[in-house]
């Protein structure tokens, strides 16, 4: 370490020993205010006050007032102290709502008399949400006003807020989630981006009449997706259980007896690496259709997606990331073939027949290392290699092979690959949709050939559902299904990363 660095080091030391003992003093002395109005016999946290109305609201009733108009209407309204100056006879406040909209409340000594005055003086603090009941006003200045003539405490802040000035750090945004949503606008958008995405997605399914159901989060082996599960144990049925990693199996479940267009939207877990497109609890949509393929469940997602993206922009397609850069989910998009496009980029062709030697020399003549190799996983880490950083559009990528997909039917015409696609935006994976395999026969021999890999150490790869197999052996018609991401779906309409999409997201 430099000189400097370990300056800097130090320096940054001090500044947080600093305003940790500056924040315990104010703690203490707000613990003191606290103490004091309830030794007073006033209520630091009442249960209910005499509200009629909310800030947005009066902001929108009032939007015309002229600079210095009053009125003789009457309000009590709610919401946190974010801004505070005392005068002698005359104290001002910023009140702001959940949504983030603000209002001015004026605690004046002709209004509210000496000993009220003087008690929110000496009582409220920055971060303290107080009820205040007045006329509406325009201030001398301009600002939407509550002129007040009676106030109460509605909830004592023990801990000050942050400065408003500064930007919080990542760390703390994520941590301490509750503080992003007060203090940064960006933060409270992307709440109500994701209930305007969920809200679509929803909308956009019932217009198709697939209904919407709940399956299992505890499972008694896991399945529907390869993935490193989390393993818990249930003292009840003393044995050892699997938080899902996908809802897949549950849903076929629905098809097979008779649910033929089903949907759910539920949180899976995976007990892998965590990283700016990865978490280990996300929230996924699943979607399978009787009678569909993976051509329909194409367009029903390219559906799905830019609807979700009209409701967050109100009616665009063209959205804006974080960054200021805009990106395009309009039009149809393109529909590429994995082998076709990794030949023409790798310069030579690639087909299901391509020997393994032959993909091994070349995955190592580029440098890209493949875990548990077999041809298909070999094919597709080079495909990602050579062909991902090329899409500058929403891509559907079809056809896989066929040994990375144990659950999805076989090409119709073309040996050796699967009907399968996936999504990509911006960069990554959204969603993933197949043809369903619905033999029972060929999805046991599918099984097999993944106990196999788990076995050999594969800790991704499946096991042999009975259970599943004995649904599948009652006919589950020919089906479409898809999955995709709903914090992938928020970070391609928003450009975040996943921890901002996620509102808590799962940190050490």
């Amino acid at each position: 370490m430099s000189e400097a660095t370990a300056a800097d080091a130090t320096s940054a030391d001090l500044a947080a020993d600093l305003e940790a003992a500056e924040t315990s003093e104010q703690r203490q002395v707000r613990l003191d205010k606290r103490a004091k109005l309830l030794d007073a016999g006033v209520e630091a946290y009442p249960a209910a006050l005499p509200i009629t109305t909310t800030i947005p609201e009066v902001r929108a009733q009032y939007a015309s007032l002229e600079t210095g108009e009053e009125t003789q209407d009457v309000v009590g309204l709610a919401g946190r102290i974010v801004f505070s100056r005392n005068t002698g006879k005359l104290c001002f406040a910023s009140l702001q709502s959940g949504d983030g909209s603000r209002i001015q409340a004026m605690v004046s000594l002709a209004e509210v008399g000496e000993d009220s005055l003087a008690r929110w003086k000496e009582f409220v603090d920055l971060g303290d949400h107080v009820f205040v009941h007045g006329r509406v006003i325009s201030s001398r200045r301009g600002e939407l006003s509550i002129m007040v003539d009676d106030w109460q405490i509605a909830a004592k802040a023990i801990l000050p807020l942050p400065n408003l000035h500064n930007e919080l750090n990542e760390e703390t945004r994520v941590r301490q989630r509750y503080l992003d949503l007060i203090v940064r606008e960006d933060a409270r958008k992307t709440v109500r981006a994701r209930a305007a995405v969920m809200a679509s997605l929803r909308q956009t399914f019932a217009s198709h009449e697939y209904l919407e159901v709940e399956t299992p989060m505890l499972q008694t082996q896991h399945g529907g997706a390869s993935a490193r599960p989390f393993v818990t144990h249930s003292n009840a049925f003393d044995t050892e259980l699997f938080l899902r990693i996908a809802p897949e199996l549950f849903l076929k479940r629905a098809v097979v007896g008779g649910i033929d267009r089903v949907f759910e939207v539920n949180r899976n877990f995976r007990n892998e690496g965590a990283d700016s497109t990865h978490s280990p609890e996300f929230a996924m949509l699943e979607a399978y259709q009787a009678y569909g393929d993976y051509e329909q469940m194409a367009d029903l997602t390219q559906e799905l997606v830019q609807n979700a993206a009209r409701a967050v922009t109100g009616g665009s397609l063209e959205v804006t990331w974080a960054d200021g850069t805009t990106y395009d989910l309009g039009g149809e998009w393109p529909r590429i073939d994995m082998y076709g496009s990794l030949s023409e980029a790798a310069g030579r062709e690639i087909t299901p027949e391509t020997p393994l030697s032959e993909l091994q020399a070349l995955a190592d003549a580029e440098g890209v290392e493949v875990a548990h190799a077999t041809h298909g996983k070999y094919v597709e880490e080079l495909w990602e290699h050579f062909v991902i950083d090329s899409l500058d559009r929403p891509t559907f990528v079809m056809n896989f092979p066929v040994d990375t997909s144990p659950l999805t039917r076989e090409h119709r015409t073309r040996p050796g690959i699967v009907e399968k696609w996936d999504l990509y935006v911006r960069g990554f994976e959204l969603a993933t949709a197949y043809s369903e395999l619905v033999d029972p026969v060929v999805q046991r021999e599918r099984f097999v050939e993944q106990a196999k890999l788990a076995a050999g150490g594969d800790p991704e790869a499946m096991r042999v559902d009975e259970e599943f197999l004995r649904a599948l052996e009652h006919a589950m018609p020919p089906s479409g299904g898809m999955g995709m991401g709903i914090d992938r779906l928020l970070m391609a309409i928003t450009g975040l990363g996943i921890r901002e999409t996620i509102l808590f997201p799962l940190v050490k």
